[in-house]
């Protein structure tokens, strides 16, 4: 996914994005040249860590307020499947100073009905035809009545914490557990729609979930930020508005609506440095 934002995004923003060969997976940049053991850290999570349309997200900030060489893993739609999967990830993880892992959506993760590699989209278990989060949903919406619907919410939700706690059990350094969000956690779901189903990002995860998932940390930190305006995106080549087609090519996008402002990512490091000192000095 990082390499389709950079795709989508490119006349707005360089995200820097490299091969991390070792895992076969692309993360934003910039790369580092060389990272001696338990000398950098990382910033684990979804588009939200990434940065999307923000020159200087969280962990470049942190890199700067902490001077040390701070990766940033954030992985559009990914869940904590998404990085539970992949080993080398973890020999890199376990070998950092700290990790700070964002506390991700529950759209990742899958159920009875629908196969996920931990990333923002499904398998169909029934056909094999891949299908999006969000109409999955309102196929399981439209199709089934409340109670059902209910059950297979409950089952992923499950699925997401042991999901969570075993991947934060095979972390062996530090774990910073990060809410970034314009939401609280004590949301209660609707069964109305997919947007009242899910809720703000982290779509679908309560203060039960957070809770059940906050005793295999060693820190938990949350930053709520202020829901967004509209920002309007500028062509960095023209210095005119932007007009950047989306990953599915149909719709334009002028504005973002949707991920955390530079102003967020400001507010994020401001919270977190206190904590990472922790585990340098």
């Amino acid at each position: 996914m990082s390499e389709i934002y950079q795709e989508r995004d490119w006349e707005v923003i360089d995200y820097q994005i490299y091969h991390f060969q070792e895992a076969d997976v692309f993360f934003r940049g910039p790369q580092p040249e060389f990272l001696k053991p338990y000398n950098y850290a990382i910033c684990i999570g979804a588009a939200q860590t990434f940065g999307c349309y923000c020159e200087k997200p969280f962990p470049y900030l942190l890199q700067e307020k902490l001077n040390i060489p701070i990766l940033n893993w954030g992985r559009g739609g990914a869940g904590p499947y998404f990085f539970l999967k992949r080993a080398k990830l973890l020999d890199y993880i376990n070998e950092a100073k700290f990790v700070i892992i964002q506390v991700m959506s529950g759209r990742s993760q899958g159920n009875s009905l629908y196969q996920s590699e931990g990333i923002g989209s499904y398998t169909r278990a029934s056909d094999g035809i891949r299908i999006s989060c969000k109409k999955a949903y309102q196929e399981l919406l439209e199709r089934y009545d409340e109670t059902y619907v209910k059950k297979i919410v409950a089952e992923t939700r499950v699925n997401w914490v042991k999901t969570y706690q075993e991947f934060l059990s095979k972390i062996t350094i530090p774990k910073i557990l990060f809410w970034f969000s314009s939401r609280y956690s004590n949301y209660e779901e609707r069964y109305k729609n997919t947007s009242s189903l899910f809720g703000k990002y982290p779509q679908l995860i309560n203060q039960k979930m957070v809770e059940q998932i906050k005793q295999f940390s060693d820190d938990y930190i949350e930053c709520i930020y202020p829901t967004n305006s509209p920002k309007l995106l500028i062509n960095r080549f023209t210095g005119k508005p932007a007009n950047i087609e989306d990953e599915k090519g149909k719709k334009t996008i002028t504005h973002d609506y949707y991920y955390p402002t530079p102003e967020s990512h400001i507010m994020a490091a401001n919270v977190l440095e206190k904590v990472c000192w922790k585990y340098l000095n």
